[in-house]
């Protein structure tokens, strides 16, 4: 009897080792923050400054996922769907409207963050494409 139930026991740990590691992976590789390293003629260092990035640990429904962005004034909000061949769709992109003075780094990516179409992750490092070739790069935010 206490074989049983140390099988059983076994099992069910083992079971939910599985579960919450499958969950973590599931989301892990694109679900997180990202900061932008590298968009069109803006120096590396300017997007530092702004504290450039984009945030993918919003609420998931179904496959999409809403996301949100800074660029150093405005607040950036869309939605956007990761799909398994590599193809990348964002929609509802939209910001709040506050007059910066440096309005150049915001207006140039919320011109080209809608027409993404494509990512690639490898390792702590994700890139979104578009149809033309542009690209913009991004790094983990919890990598280093």
């Amino acid at each position: 009897m206490k074989n049983i139930l140390l099988v059983l026991f076994a099992l069910f740990l083992f079971s939910l080792v599985l579960n919450c590691s499958a969950a973590k992976s599931n989301n892990s590789h694109y679900q997180r923050e990202w900061m932008l390293v590298a968009f069109d003629q803006f120096p590396k260092q300017e997007l530092i400054e702004n504290k450039a990035g984009i945030n993918l640990t919003g609420e998931k429904i179904n496959t999409e996922v809403k996301g949100s962005a800074t660029m150093g004034c405005n607040k950036i909000f869309f939605t956007t769907e990761f799909k398994n061949n590599g193809k990348l769709k964002i929609s509802n992109l939209g910001s709040t409207e506050m007059a910066c003075q440096n309005m150049n780094l915001e207006n140039a990516f919320l011109k080209k963050f809608g027409k993404m179409a494509h990512y690639k992750i490898e390792g702590h490092r994700l890139t979104l494409s578009d149809k033309n070739g542009n690209e913009m790069k991004f790094i983990a935010a919890d990598w280093d």
